[in-house]
C-alpha cells in the first residue's frame, strides 16, 4: 500500500511533458562518454516503468558496464548464459583483449557474446525503440557506441484449426498472433528462395511489425510497389490488428463490399502468392490480407480445390445460390406478396393469405421485425462464450419464431423466409462478404415494400452498376466476369481439372504466366493408357 501511494505522489508531482513519446523526429543524440549519464537518460525517457532492467557489471573485470532491458519482452535465462557469463568471464587470456576501447565492440561481437542477431549504435535517442522491441543494450563506461541484441521472447498461443475457416479437407493449422510463427509457416509449405518478406514497423507508437510477401518472379513489380506505397501513407499511433491496415489500403473504402480479403489459412495465403498475389501480415494478428481480392474470391474455399473438380464446382455454385438467397428472397417474398400475388399459385397465395389474417402488420414492416430479430440474436450468439452461445442461438430460434407467430407479429411462411434467409447467408465463406450481403437485404426489402418488383429491380441495377465500378489495387472488382476473360473463367463459378488450369490469372499481370506445363495433360493421358496396356498384356 505504501508502495502505492509514493507512486501516486510521484506521479502527482510529475512534470507534464511537452514533447511526444514517438521516436522518429527526435534528432540524434550521440551516446555521452559517462555511463551514469547515458542510463539516466533512458530512465528519464521509461519514467518508472517496473519492468526495465539495468543490471550493472564489469566487462571482463575492468571496464564499468550495464545491461538494460525489458524484463517481460526478453528472455532472461539467454542473457544470463549468453551475454552475462561470457562477458564476465576474467579467466580468459586478458592479453587477447584490446586496450583500446574502438577496438572493443568487434572483440565483443566476435569473441565474447553467443547471440545470433545484433547491431550497434551511437543514437542514445535510438535506444527506447530498441529496448521496446525486445532488445538487450550493453553500454561500456568511455565507450562512444552500444551494442545490442536481440532475445527477444513473447509468449503466445499455439498453433490451431482456424476458427473462422473451416475445411473438410486440407490442412488443419492456422495463423496465430506471433508474426516470426506465421512467417515460418508460409516457408514451411514454400520452400523457394524467390520468396521475400520485406518487414518494416507502423503505427507510430505500436510501432507494430508489417511484413509484405510475395514471389519475386511471379509477383507483378507494380503490385508490389502500390502495396508499399499505400502502407507508407499510413500515419496512425496505432496498428492493433490487420483490419486497421485493411481500412487504410483499400481503394473504395465507403462501399460495402470488402476488397480486401482476410484469411486464417497459410495454404490459402500460399496459394494466392503463386496466383501473383502479395499478402500482408502484422504481428499481433492471426489474420492475413491478400491484394487484390475480387467478388468471386470470397466465394471460394479450400475445400474447392482439395475435392474432385465436379464436387468442388458445385459446392461453390451452391454457395453462390445461398448468396442470391440470402441477398433477394426476403425482398421478392415482400414484392409478391405486397404488389403481385398472382404471380403464385393460387392454393399458395391462398395459404400465405390465410396465415397472415391475423398478422396486423404489413409484409414489408413484417419481414423488417423478423430480420431485425435475427440479426440480434446473431449478434448475441457471436458475443457470448461457446458454451452458451450454441444454447442460446437453438432456444432463441425456437422461442422467438414460436412466440412471434402465436403473438400474432409474423406468420409461418414469414419465419420460413426469414429462416431460410439466414441460413443462406452462413454458406458465405468470408465473413465481411457475408455481412455484406446482410447489410444490402435491407434497403431492397424496403424498396420491395415501397415499389414491388419494380423497385427490386432498382435494388439490383444499383447493386450490379456499384460492384462495376469497384477496383481492388486497380484490378476491376467483377473480373473475370466483366471484363470478360475467357480463360480465366476455369476458375471463377465452377472449377476446372487441376490439369486444365495452365496458367495464372492474366489479370495479376505475372511475369511469369505459366502455372503447368504445356505437356501435361498429354503426358497425364498418355501415362493412364501405357498403364492399362500394362495391366492387358
Amino acid at each position: 500500500m505504501q508502495n502505492w501511494k509514493q507512486k501516486y505522489t510521484s506521479f502527482k508531482h510529475k512534470p507534464a511533458r511537452k514533447e511526444s513519446s514517438a521516436q522518429d523526429n527526435r534528432p540524434v543524440k550521440p551516446l555521452d562518454s559517462s555511463l551514469e549519464s547515458n542510463i539516466s537518460f533512458i530512465q528519464q525517457v521509461f519514467g518508472e516503468d517496473s519492468d526495465l532492467i539495468v543490471r550493472n557489471f564489469k566487462v571482463y573485470g575492468r571496464h564499468d558496464a550495464a545491461i538494460i532491458f525489458f524484463s517481460s519482452v526478453v528472455d532472461q535465462n539467454q542473457i544470463q548464459n549468453y551475454v552475462l557469463k561470457p562477458l564476465m568471464n576474467v579467466s580468459s587470456d586478458l592479453s587477447e583483449i584490446p586496450k583500446d576501447l574502438k577496438d572493443l565492440p568487434d572483440y565483443i561481437w566476435s569473441m565474447t557474446v553467443q547471440v545470433t542477431q545484433g547491431n550497434r549504435t551511437k543514437d542514445l535517442n535510438t535506444l527506447a525503440s530498441i529496448l521496446l522491441e525486445g532488445n538487450v543494450v550493453l553500454i561500456i563506461d568511455g565507450m562512444d557506441q552500444a551494442l545490442y541484441f536481440n532475445l527477444r521472447k513473447i509468449e503466445h498461443r499455439s498453433i490451431e484449426q482456424p476458427q473462422t475457416e473451416q475445411v473438410i479437407r486440407g490442412s488443419r493449422d492456422g495463423f496465430i498472433e506471433n508474426l516470426e510463427s506465421n512467417i515460418s509457416l508460409l516457408r514451411y509449405r514454400l520452400q523457394t528462395p524467390d520468396f521475400r518478406v520485406v518487414t518494416a514497423p507502423l503505427g507510430v507508437r505500436t510501432r507494430s511489425k508489417v511484413a509484405v510477401c510475395y514471389i519475386e518472379g511471379i509477383a507483378d513489380p507494380g503490385l508490389v510497389q502500390k502495396v508499399m506505397r499505400r502502407l507508407s501513407a499510413i500515419n496512425v499511433d496505432g496498428i492493433l490488428d490487420a483490419g486497421y491496415i485493411e481500412q487504410f489500403i483499400e481503394d473504395h473504402p465507403l462501399s460495402p463490399f470488402p476488397q480486401v480479403q482476410p484469411t486464417e489459412r497459410p495454404d490459402k495465403s500460399i496459394a494466392s502468392l503463386l496466383e501473383g498475389r502479395v499478402i500482408i501480415l502484422v504481428d499481433g494478428s492471426p489474420f492475413c490480407l491478400i491484394v487484390p481480392a475480387l467478388f468471386n474470391q470470397f466465394f471460394q474455399t479450400m475445400d474447392d480445390y482439395t475435392e474432385r473438380f465436379v464436387v468442388g464446382s458445385l459446392l461453390r455454385m451452391i454457395r453462390l445460390i445461398a448468396l442470391l438467397f440470402s441477398l433477394f428472397f426476403p425482398a421478392l417474398y415482400v414484392s409478391i406478396i405486397s404488389f403481385n400475388p398472382e404471380l403464385l399459385p393460387t392454393e399458395f397465395a391462398v395459404a400465405i393469405t390465410g396465415a397472415r389474417a391475423g398478422v396486423p402488420f404489413p409484409a414489408v414492416l413484417e419481414v423488417l421485425i423478423m430480420e431485425v430479430f435475427m440479426e440480434v440474436l446473431r449478434e448475441a450468439t457471436i458475443r457470448l462464450p461457446q458454451m452458451i452461445g450454441g444454447a442460446l442461438s437453438i432456444v432463441g430460434v425456437l422461442v422467438i419464431g414460436q412466440a412471434a407467430v402465436a403473438a400474432g407479429l409474423a406468420s409461418p411462411t414469414t419465419v420460413v423466409v426469414v429462416a431460410i434467409t439466414t441460413i443462406g447467408s452462413f454458406a458465405t465463406p468470408a465473413y465481411n462478404a457475408a455481412i455484406s450481403s446482410r447489410m444490402l437485404r435491407f434497403p431492397l426489402i424496403i424498396l420491395a415494400g415501397c415499389f414491388g418488383l419494380y423497385g427490386v429491380m432498382l435494388g439490383t441495377i444499383v447493386i450490379v452498376n456499384h460492384l462495376l465500378f469497384l477496383e481492388s489495387f486497380g484490378v476491376p472488382y467483377m473480373t473475370p466476369f466483366v471484363p470478360t476473360i475467357w480463360k480465366d473463367l476455369k476458375d471463377s463459378i465452377v472449377r476446372v481439372p487441376l490439369w486444365w488450369m495452365r496458367s495464372r490469372p492474366s489479370f495479376l499481370n505475372t511475369p511469369d504466366p505459366d502455372l503447368l506445363a504445356n505437356d501435361i495433360p498429354k503426358m497425364h493421358t498418355d501415362l493412364i493408357f501405357k498403364e492399362k496396356s500394362e495391366a492387358d498384356e
